[in-house]
């Protein structure tokens, strides 16, 4: 009888493409992939530590497999990811359900791991940072993620230690992958159908394999005729290198929209957080693309009550919102993570912490749809990814990364098609197919 995986991911994008390659590594022991809770031989939670009370989550998310499987055989419940690699031992004493524990640098040896343990039955806990192994044997295990957009991670680890951040803890030092171990990937996503690659890392423009930077990464890339479209994530501004912002006068294929987090608008609350980069620097970086492209587009980051914030440094945040105008951004309340800098600093009051958010959001969210509705009776190049689920639509992005719904078909997908847009709201544009151009964007 074949064994089912149930996998759950939280968390970013890079937790989704090892959610995909933790697959196709199980899949060499005999197991299938459903979407059924109650099927399952073996529960895998894919797990995040950026936000506030992401171990709870994990423990109120084993209650419910609990319950589900209280009249049935227990299944192999496998805690991976940042909280697995921030708790460890811990996880297993605190939880008797959970069986085993793998950090997000031990994944190669997750099918020993789960064969060791249905033979011996012992818990196990394995959380070394051994990136260099890891990506050595998942180059050897082909990635079936089959997507018409694919991630594909190239740099793992952060060596920044901004002091918010749990990053440097729970993926170790920044990593980056063998050139040539990446683009035979990309190859092999080109020939599985993959029109988009989206390069990933927890500071993907740090990437730096022997001499060779994420600039020659997407030259090499394009050069797959399959390929369509190409994207990064996420970039931090210290490594905004030339070299990277030269790339955007003569590459074919890279979007015109820049994810590039702040966090905040005030020099003395970045050098609070130790991000290493000011306003006048990330302002450059700004004017610099502008004007070799005046078409693109930046999103953010932003952490809003972070401590020590005054009203001159929430103002000074506004004013940089307010001169870039973000067309899409993230902005949370500041909550301390455990084993950080910042985790017992005195924290601004929540009441003034809520305000400011919400303050924030309206901006951003104006800024959203504005962008949006200047949009609607233009036609614009969509990347089509799949159908909605009613299958009466058609669903696909733009290159500003922007939700499309339109009237198109399922011969569609995989192509890019040009949308006359009609209407918008502040997350997606809604307009109608003119014609089927799978030419080169620009």
């Amino acid at each position: 009888m074949s064994q089912k995986i149930f996998i759950k991911t939280f968390g970013c994008q890079m937790n989704e493409y090892d959610s995909n390659r933790i697959f196709d590594s199980v899949k060499k022991i005999g197991y299938e992939k459903t979407e059924k809770y109650e099927e399952a031989n073996c529960y895998l939670l894919n797990t995040c530590h950026i936000r506030d009370k992401a171990k709870e989550k994990v423990y109120s998310e084993i209650g419910r497999v609990k319950k589900i499987f209280r009249s049935k055989k227990k299944p192999l419940v496998i805690i991976a990811g940042c909280v697995a690699q921030a708790e460890n031992q811990e996880m297993l004493k605190r939880e008797p359900y959970i069986d085993l524990v793998i950090g997000p640098q031990a994944y190669h040896k997750i099918n020993d791991t789960i064969l060791n343990y249905n033979k011996k039955k012992k818990k196990i806990e394995e959380t070394e940072f051994d990136a260099v192994s890891k990506f050595k044997y998942l180059s050897k295990i082909k990635n079936e993620a089959g997507k018409v957009s694919s991630f594909l991670t190239i740099q793992e680890g952060c060596d920044k230690f901004c002091h918010f951040c749990v990053v440097p803890y729970t993926r170790g030092p920044e990593y980056s992958r063998p050139f040539k171990q990446i683009l035979d990937e990309a190859k092999y996503l080109a020939d599985n159908g993959a029109k988009e690659i989206i390069l990933l890392g927890q500071n993907v423009n740090a990437y730096d394999n022997q001499g060779y930077r994420l600039s020659d990464l997407i030259l090499n890339i394009e050069k797959l005729s399959e390929i369509k479209r190409v994207r990064y994530t996420t970039s931090h501004p210290k490594d905004m290198t030339e070299d990277l912002i030269e790339i955007y006068k003569i590459s074919e294929k890279l979007m015109p929209l820049v994810h590039l987090p702040v966090q905040s608008g005030s020099n003395k609350i970045l050098k609070f957080m130790n991000r290493k980069h000011t306003i006048e620097e990330y302002l450059s970086t700004f004017d610099k693309l502008k004007e070799i492209n005046s078409n693109i587009e930046f999103s953010s980051d932003f952490i809003i009550g972070y401590p020590g914030e005054e009203d001159q440094d929430f103002k000074d945040t506004i004013r940089l919102i307010e001169r870039i105008k973000f067309i899409n951004s993230y902005s949370f309340i500041f909550s301390p993570r455990p084993g950080t800098v910042a985790e017992n600093l005195n924290l601004i009051e929540k009441k003034i912490s809520i305000e400011r958010l919400e303050k924030i959001q309206t901006i951003l969210f104006k800024n959203q749809i504005e962008m949006n509705k200047s949009l609607e009776g233009k036609v614009i190049d969509v990347l089509v990814e799949n159908l909605t689920d009613d299958k009466s639509k058609a669903f696909g992005r733009s290159e500003y990364m922007t939700s499309v719904i339109f009237n198109g078909k399922k011969n569609d997908i995989g192509k890019i098609v040009q949308v006359r847009i009609k209407d918008s709201n502040r997350n997606t544009l809604f307009g109608e197919v003119i014609t089927n151009s799978d030419q080169k964007v620009a």
